[in-house]
């Protein structure tokens, strides 16, 4: 078994691996920019080396740096994570010629599928199905174009080097084709140095579904059932989950054996995933079910077969790459239960999801859920409670660190198994609505959204779901008028004389409060009678002075500029109101008079009980409108402080 192992990559994927290796009793060790210096990835290795500058391409990048570092630290293995150098070929064979072992496949399976074209020529002898489509040599404009109008439009021109939704373009009709050709080979020369393309039927309802498999240096490959990775956007993906919905058993065996056949090809070891398109418009069928292409490495969305199978898939990495035969046999894989995870990034959807950056002051996920949530089935049927369901958060960031500029802003990948597929949605709609997260914006409102739209309830998914609902789950949650009471209600209770607040013989006290937000500034009203909808669960935490206040997936932050006092009600003017009917038995104040925030003003006595009425903020009495022995009702204005200039 390896003994020591350098992570080549950075984030939550190398903290992901370590906290596997650590299990194992292997040592770790870290690699970091300039930026990432006080990352939670090196505060978690056993060791750190620095690599270079913040810019990838000069340090996480550089093979010869990360070789070096393993070298100079004694590590026998660097395990690559995934982006960065995972699925480069000379970087894999270099750590071999260095004597180090490779946490990954073959050099050559990794060149074998890293081309689609070749790949794809591989899968069809494998008896692969594969879409239909041209990825000939020829790749002259005629030829292309005429490949083109002979499969049928809508097509997909995609780059023969691309990935990552890059050199891939839509065309709608024959006249669009050149133009688009174009446009698709500047940016795979740009993105991969090659403008070679091919060309596939572009599929009308397509389903983008995912078998991982895994194959030991013995002969072995398994697979490890589906994923359906369909909810995407601009070809990146954001919910992925285990199994497939509407998956039937012969259907899940034919794409299964398909994608084991497909590693078998290239004689694969270790973790991989064979990426499937499925044409969904008559349900998951086999024989509407196509390869596209395979990832020769851990996918960001593993989490989820993890959950399913009980499989712990950087341990069998591990394993594997130390010599050893695969841990369990086909037959002794099973799914058991749904999982559902969420990608969660520091971005604004509100503005085309832009990434953001900035200090988390404020990062807390719920560990657990426990908690009602209405899934509309149609619009009207409640999910009565939510059981205990396995939460689960991939992070590599903590709070108090910094979300930077140069990397990918992804916080978190937010990850829930439950017995059944409705639970994993409430589960993972909890995680996401209910994220603290301060003052960075990220995208938790919008991923808690999708997941409880109707359709997808229902399983009623495709490719193209988000872009049709974008309006629907991008809208900025806006604090709602009974979520402002239920905070001046909050803040009410802080107050340095509470012990009558609430008391009201006919009805509930009225206590002002005001406070500003990002946007606005507003007055609340907490009058002991907050209500508020099923859907709704907020969050309200005391920060200092301050309010967090989280609901939705969206947290803001409300500093108080004043609060009343005592028993009385303070409208925001300054206005003293009875608080109930009574009596007036003392005035402690003129008019004119300077006071200070919580100076008794009046008494008043009421069921043979006195209240004191306090001044709400340090000011002037402007106005005194009784005197002692005044018989008094309910919200009648007594006195009216101002604010000192």
């Amino acid at each position: 078994m390896i003994k020591s192992l350098l992570i080549a990559n950075r984030g939550e994927i190398a903290c992901r691996v370590m906290r596997t290796a650590r299990r194992m009793g292997i040592r770790t060790v870290a690699v970091y920019s300039d930026a990432d210096a006080k990352a939670l990835h090196v505060r978690t290795a056993d060791e750190a080396v620095h690599i270079g500058p913040s810019p990838a391409r000069e340090s996480y990048l550089v093979g010869e740096k990360i070789i070096a570092a393993a070298k100079a630290t004694g590590a026998e293995a660097i395990h690559p994570g995934y982006g960065f150098l995972s699925e480069n070929a000379e970087f894999a064979q270099a750590v071999l010629d260095a004597g180090l072992i490779w946490v990954g496949p073959k050099p050559a399976s990794i060149t074998a599928m890293g081309l689609k074209d070749a790949a794809k020529v591989r899968m069809i002898a494998a008896g692969v199905p594969v879409t239909p489509g041209y990825l000939g040599e020829d790749q002259s404009v005629t030829r292309l174009q005429a490949e083109a109008d002979a499969i049928g439009y809508p097509v997909l021109i995609k780059a023969v080097a691309g990935g990552g939704g890059k050199g891939m373009r839509r065309v709608e009709a024959a006249a669009d084709f050149a133009e688009a050709l174009a446009s698709c080979r500047r940016e795979a020369v740009a993105s991969f140095g090659d403008d070679r393309v091919l060309i596939e039927k572009y599929i009308l309802s397509p389903r983008h579904i995912e078998v991982q498999v895994f194959g030991d240096s013995h002969g072995n490959v398994v697979h490890l059932f589906e994923r359906d990775c369909s909810l995407q956007r601009r070809h990146q993906k954001v919910i992925e989950e285990a199994p497939a919905p509407g998956m039937d058993e012969a259907t899940r065996e034919a794409v299964c054996s398909a994608a084991v056949r497909a590693a078998k090809a290239v004689d694969y070891e270790g973790a991989g995933t064979i990426e499937f398109i499925a044409d969904a418009s008559e349900g998951l069928r086999a024989d509407r079910i196509w390869f596209m292409e395979m990832n020769t490495r851990l996918q960001v969305e593993h989490p989820v077969t993890e959950e399913i199978t009980g499989v712990d898939l950087v341990e069998w990495q591990l394993r594997v790459a130390s010599g050893e035969p695969l841990p369990k046999r086909q037959d002794e894989l099973s799914i058991n239960g749904w999982a559902m995870e969420a990608r969660l990034y520091a971005e604004d959807p509100g503005r085309g999801f832009l990434p953001v950056t900035g200090m988390l002051e404020r990062f807390a996920i719920p560990s657990t859920v426990r908690a009602t949530r209405w899934l509309h089935e149609g619009g009207t049927a409640p999910m009565e409670s939510a059981p205990d369901v396995r939460l689960r958060v991939e992070t590599g960031v903590a709070e108090g660190d910094t979300i930077s500029p140069w990397y990918d802003p992804m916080v978190a990948k937010l990850i829930c198994h439950a017995e059944t597929r409705l639970e994993a949605i409430v589960g993972l709609s909890k995680m996401a609505w209910d994220a603290r997260i301060w003052p960075v914006k990220t995208n938790a409102a919008f991923l808690g959204s999708l997941v409880v739209m109707p359709d997808f309830t229902r399983g009623m998914i495709d490719t193209g779901f988000i872009d049709r609902h974008l309006d629907e789950v991008t809208a900025d949650v806006e604090m709602p008028e009974w979520l402002r009471d239920l905070v001046a209600q909050r803040l009410a209770r802080r107050d340095p004389a509470p012990a009558t607040i609430g008391f009201r013989l006919n009805a509930p006290s009225q206590t002002a409060v005001r406070f500003s937000d990002r946007s606005s500034t507003w007055t609340g009203r907490a009058d002991g009678r907050v209500s508020y909808g099923q859907e709704a669960y907020p969050i309200v935490t005391d920060e200092g002075d301050a309010l967090l206040v989280t609901m939705q997936g969206t947290t803001w932050k409300l500093t108080p500029e004043r609060v009343s006092g005592g028993a009385g009600g303070a409208a925001s003017d300054g206005a003293i109101l009875a608080p109930m009917p009574g009596k007036v038995i003392a005035v402690e104040v003129s008019a004119g008079d300077t006071v200070t925030k919580g100076q008794k003003l009046l008494v008043l006595e009421a069921m043979k009980m006195e209240h004191a009425l306090t001044a709400p903020f340090d000011g002037i009495v402007a106005e005194l409108t009784v005197t002692a022995g005044a018989q008094v009702q309910v919200e009648a204005l007594l006195a009216r402080v101002e604010a000192a200039e």
